[in-house]
């Protein structure tokens, strides 16, 4: 039994049928759902499963999951290094999550810094993620830096811009490429 860590996009407010069908087939396949607990995909995601009787488990940082639709059992994430509410602390929770997956599945705007942070961190870790890439309606599997790259070009010139600001695209990349030929070198 697998663990698959889904999340996505804060401004994802509905599920595709796509992702309702992947969803099911990881909840079929007795997988574990591990999913975060904000608005958005997260909270989308979890109201999905609970209409559906299924099990997760919720990760928040901090106390308190902002999103809890099953009452599902939570793991709180401890951040005592950055301050309540401040995209650090919410990250925490992400590299927990990505920790514990096997795998991930991600349901991505092509803007959102946040989901693609996860992928990366899911790749660092040599871990695959599927990304429902939602302005095409379509899914695309992210192995390798060069799978990471084509899921790049899904965005436009602005949200690469924020995201290089964000995450040091440039770097997180050549920093991938490095290990990744280290893995096969």
């Amino acid at each position: 039994m697998s663990k698959i860590f889904v999340a996505g996009s804060i401004s994802i407010k509905q599920l595709d049928p796509k992702v309702k069908a992947r969803i099911d087939s990881i909840v079929e396949g007795d997988h574990t759902v591990i999913v975060g607990d904000a608005d958005g995909a997260d909270s989308s995601v979890q109201s999905y499963l609970c209409g559906k009787g299924a099990e997760a488990i919720v990760y928040c940082s901090g106390d308190t999951p902002r999103n809890n639709a099953g009452r599902w059992p939570v793991v709180r994430v401890d951040v005592k290094h950055a301050a309540p509410g401040s995209r650090a602390f919410f990250t925490a929770k992400d590299v927990e999550m990505a920790k514990a997956a096997d795998f991930g599945l991600m349901i991505w705007d092509a803007r959102s810094t946040g989901t693609l942070r996860n992928v990366m961190e899911l790749l660092r870790r040599r871990k695959a993620t599927v990304v429902f890439v939602n302005k095409t309606k379509s899914f695309l599997t992210v192995r390798d830096v060069e799978q990471l790259e084509l899921l790049l070009s899904f965005m436009a010139e602005p949200a690469l811009r924020k995201a290089e600001e964000k995450l040091h695209l440039r770097s997180s990349i050549s920093q991938l490429r490095h290990k990744q030929a280290e893995m096969f070198g």
